[in-house]
Order: C-alpha cells, then sequence, then structure tokens
C-alpha cells in the first residue's frame, strides 16, 4: 500500500496492532536466499502457528527442516516490539553466530517497512540487540548457564531447543523469568529422546504441562510433494531423514537399538502379575516352574544415590524374562534379596557385579551361604601335578571397558535377534534413553541405565549357556549347571584346585566358569583329599 491517506494509516496501523499474521502478510518482506527481498506470504500452517503464540503462553513446536519457522518467530518478535510498550523480548540460540543471524533478520524487516507503519524509533542497534523508542527490546544471546537468568522476560524464544547444551538447567534457571506472565515459544527439531526438550514435548502432547504442542513433518508444507522429499533425503541416512524431515526423536537420535528394535520391545511391554518386595519393586510377570532352569544378573548400587541396584531373572527354558527389581536398597540387603529370589527361582544361578559395591552384596552371599553363585576362574598355575591354593575363584562378573564392550556387543545382537521376551516398560524406557555417545553406549544424561547393564549380564550368562540356540532342556540344564558353583559339597576344599580350561567368559583374561565339581589335572575328585596336604606344602614357592 503506498501513500495512504492519514485515516487509511490509522486504520492499517491499528489492524497490524491486532494482528500479527495481518501485519507479516501486508507489510512485511523477508530475505530468500535465491530472490532476494520478498513480500512475507504465510502459509495456512504458519498462520496456525501464530494463532497459537497469541492464544497460548507457552507453546512448543516439533518441526520439519526449512519451514520457516525461524523466520515466523523472528516477525512475531518484531510484531510484538513495534505495537506493544515495554516489552523484553529474549531470544536463546544454540551459538552466538545463529543469534546474530536472528536479530540480521529482525533488522531486514524492519528496515524493509514503510515509515508510517513504524510507531517506535530504533534507538539502539547492535548484533545481538534491537532497543525501541517505546521501551521495547529483542535480544539474542548464544546459550550459557546463566543466560536470561537475571531479566524478567515478556517472550522467551527458544530456537533449536533439542541442540541447546545443558537446556535442562537452563529452562530451570530461566522459568522464573516469565512467571510475571510472560510468553515462551520453543521451537527444534527433534535429537533423540531422553533430554529436556523431548520430555517437554512430549509430556505436551500428553496434556501433562502448560505448553500446547505443534508437530509439523515436512509434508505441512504445501509445495513440497513424495518427489521432492525423494529428492531431497535421497542421500541422507535413516536417522538423518528421521531427525530432519519426520519429527521423529526415537529414529532421530543415536540410539543403541534401532527404531523398529524399540518399536519391537514397546509392543511386548505388560504389566507385571505382581509387584511385591522393598518398595514394591519387585515386578513378575511369571511365577517358577518345576524343572525350569533360571539365571539372576544384578548391578549393585550404593542404595542412596541416583543409581539403581537391579536384577532380572531369565527362565532358560523359555528364553524370557520372568521377574526383575529396580530399587534403593543398601549393597548388603540386596544380597539377602537375591538369595530370597534365588531360591524362589529354583534355586537360580545367581551372577552380581562385582565391582565397588558389587561386593559388599557378593560377601552377603556368600556369607549366608547362597550354594549356586557365579564363579569365573582365574589362571591356575601348576607346580607338577598340582595347583596350589594361592589364587582363589573370583564371584560375580568383573565389568571392565573390554567386558562392558562384550556383553553390550551380545546384547545388541540378542535383541535385534528377538532370542529374549522382554515384558518391563521400565526396562523399555531405559533402552529409549541409553546412547551412543562417541564410541561408547551409556544412558544419557539424566537418566539411568541400571537396567540395561544388569539384563547385558543376564544376556552374556543366556549365551553362554546356548540358551537361545537349543531347544533341548536337557542341553540347557546341562550348560548351566557347568557354570554352577555348589560349594557345601566340598567346602573343605581348597578353591583354586581347577582346571584351567580356557572359557569365553569376559570377565577375565583365560577365564572360566567354574564347574560344579573341583577337579585337579591327573587326579580324580575322590583322591583330592589326600592330595592337600602335599599341595599345602607348595606354597612358599608362590
Amino acid at each position: 500500500m503506498t501513500n495512504p491517506t492519514k485515516s487509511r494509516q490509522v486504520e492499517e496501523i491499528i489492524k497490524c496492532g491486532k494482528d500479527p499474521s495481518y501485519f507479516f502478510n501486508s507489510y512485511v518482506k523477508i530475505q530468500h536466499p535465491v530472490r532476494g527481498l520478498i513480500k512475507f506470504d504465510t502459509f495456512d500452517f504458519q498462520d496456525d502457528c501464530v494463532e497459537t503464540f497469541s492464544e497460548e503462553r507457552f507453546s512448543i513446536i516439533l518441526k520439519s527442516r526449512q519451514l520457516g519457522l525461524s523466520t515466523l518467530v523472528a516477525a512475531y518478535s518484531l510484531w510484538m516490539a513495534l505495537y506493544q510498550r515495554d516489552k523484553n523480548i529474549l531470544v536463546i540460540a544454540t551459538k552466538l553466530t545463529v543469534a546474530q543471524n536472528f536479530i540480521t533478520k529482525v533488522k531486514t524487516m524492519f528496515r524493509a517497512l514503510p515509515p508510517w507503519i513504524v510507531l517506535p524509533e530504533l534507538v539502539a542497534n547492535n548484533k545481538q540487540l534491537l532497543q525501541f523508542s517505546n521501551g521495547s527490546t529483542i535480544k539474542a544471546i548464544p546459550t550459557s548457564d546463566d543466560a536470561g537468568r537475571s531479566e524478567a522476560l515478556s517472550l522467551l524464544i527458544v530456537d533449536e531447543a533439542a541442540f541447546v547444551k545443558n537446556f535442562d538447567s537452563l529452562w530451570m534457571g530461566l522459568y522464573p523469568t516469565i512467571s510475571t506472565g510472560g510468553r515462551v515459544i520453543i521451537l527444534s527439531t527433534p535429537n533423540g529422546v531422553g533430554g529436556q526438550y523431548h520430555k517437554l514435548y512430549t509430556d505436551a502432547e500428553a496434556g501433562l504441562n502448560e505448553f500446547a504442542p505443534i508437530k509439523l513433518p515436512w509434508d505441512v508444507h504445501p509445495e513440497r510433494d513424495d518427489e521432492w522429499f525423494s529428492e531431497t533425503t535421497k542421500n541422507l541416512s535413516d536417522r538423518q531423514i528421521a531427525q530432519e524431515y519426520l519429527c521423529d526423536f526415537a529414529a532421530s537420535g543415536e540410539t543403541f537399538l534401532s527404531k523398529n528394535d524399540l518399536e519391537y520391545i514397546r509392543l511386548s511391554t505388560r504389566p507385571p502379575v505382581e509387584r511385591s518386595g522393598p518398595a514394591s519393586c519387585v515386578w513378575t510377570w511369571k511365577y517358577p516352574m518345576s524343572e525350569h532352569e533360571y539365571i539372576i544378573s544384578a548391578d549393585v548400587s550404593r542404595g542412596d544415590s541416583r543409581d539403581y541396584s537391579t536384577f532380572h531373572v531369565i527362565d532358560l527354558n523359555e528364553s524370557e524374562c520372568v521377574a526383575e527389581y529396580k530399587g534403593k536398597i543398601p549393597p548388603d540387603r540386596f544380597g539377602e534379596l537375591l538369595a530370597e529370589y534365588g531360591k524362589k527361582y529354583n534355586n537360580a544361578l545367581v551372577c552380581p557385579e562385582n565391582n565397588s559395591y558389587g561386593y559388599a552384596t557378593i560377601l552377603k552371599l556368600k556369607e549366608i551361604q547362597y550354594s549356586n553363585l557365579y564363579f569365573k576362574k582365574r589362571k591356575a598355575i601348576y607346580i607338577g601335578d598340582y595347583v596350589p591354593d594361592y589364587n582363589p575363584d573370583l564371584a560375580g562378573f568383573t565389568t571392565s571397558g573390554r567386558t562392558r564392550s562384550l556383553i553390550l556387543t551380545k546384547l545388541e545382537e540378542v535383541l535385534r535377534n528377538k532370542m529374549i521376551n522382554i515384558y518391563s516398560t521400565r526396562f523399555y524406557e531405559e533402552l529409549k534413553t541409553f546412547i551412543w555417545v562417541g564410541n561408547k553406549a551409556q544412558g544419557m544424561k539424566g537418566h539411568n541405565d541400571d537396567l540395561v547393564m544388569s539384563f547385558a549380564i543376564g544376556v552374556w550368562l543366556f549365551d553362554a549357556s546356548d540358551g537361545y540356540s537349543k531347544t533341548s532342556k536337557d542341553l540347557n540344564s546341562a550348560m548351566l549347571k557347568a557354570m554352577s558353583v555348589t560349594r557345601n559339597v566340598y567346602e573343605d576344599l581348597p578353591d583354586a584346585i581347577l582346571e584351567g580350561r580356557p572359557h569365553n567368559n569376559p570377565g577375565s583374561e583365560g577365564s572360566n566358569i567354574e564347574t560344579s565339581r573341583p577337579v585337579k589335572r591327573g587326579i580324580h575328585s575322590s583322591d583330592i583329599k589326600n592330595k592337600i596336604k602335599i599341595i599345602n606344602d607348595w606354597k612358599w614357592i608362590l
């Protein structure tokens, strides 16, 4: 509109002040990368977003790339600054250059406006700040621990929030700044599951917070079709496509399991038939079956920290996890709990992690004389025909950098090939946030992986028992017994009278899973008692 009359100018200014979409489509121009400065003709989905911005205090957008949302929120911040007094608008960006680019967009729009449509003057202008004569400001800054904490905000915009460093702590600091009635617009493409942005958006969809969710996949744009999508994404990985265009949280992150594998596990979950034990934290899906063989793997924590102690009961006959514990309990009480459920499940083979607090759990299991505890065999040194009692075998599973990689590789293989049935929602939730960080798989920051690690140990034992590949109960039983230790039969014998056969247990180099009967090279077990004195006489050499 060129040179309107004074009365028409007043009418237009009033319309623009009341309707931001009218302001955009009538007077705002934007910088196009190819066509230069062009009229900002908004699409229907953009107008819907603006309506949500105006009606809701809190808006959160899950979006595809290249939908013009950053341009839209830049135009919205300019509209608010021009037509409302004393508005403090803050934009949080992933880095400095992104913050500066946001201000550049706003400047371009402002300078292209007809002079008569602009009420306030621009009184301060730099790369990160615009200040107007009506008291309104637009400031864009990169993320930092104290970003915006000291300000009272009228509008907070967080761009690409899923990629903002430490967004969880940042959000905790920023939330009080809008407590007096300020508005919030958070927008981002997805970046895996488990972060603060993921939580805010999924909670918004579930109606668990005050945010109005807006989901904008690639096809909301009216100028895009299947041909465009195919051409645009032909050189991208599945993860990149999920992140950049499909608005898919699970597939966008570097999750330990693939999207399809996670979905299979999700569909397999079901409520337990019983919740028992301390604080009802033992979930049971199937009760013990007579003549079935079970193993119990465990991950041990201190009992009063952020981490949890966990265990899984795996039925070798049916290849399924039938019970699970996740709770906070002292290590010695955890040992008692393991013994209780070990006895309940047909004297199951119990294998706790022996690192750190796990040692206290193992001591308790030994103290109460639980008879089916997993031991790994250390290398034995032979002196003649005899093995001196200098190097006792080690109870439990030792998790190291090397063994951790091995058991997680086996875990991924077993879950990918659907070798064990899993029913736990708790376990599924941990798997969703178990991601690759560089070359290491671990729980996402702020999330636990205790169930994952416990189950990984169980899967290793499951694999060692040939539980997934053998259908014969007798074979499974035989393999299980080959891993078991029955101390009470030979409790008066030295622990290290062992046969040094190699085994693929990753717990130690050249380690073994001890058989239920101690043996010595060249001597039958019936002769062992008669040779103890001779063996002990060799100790001085060591």
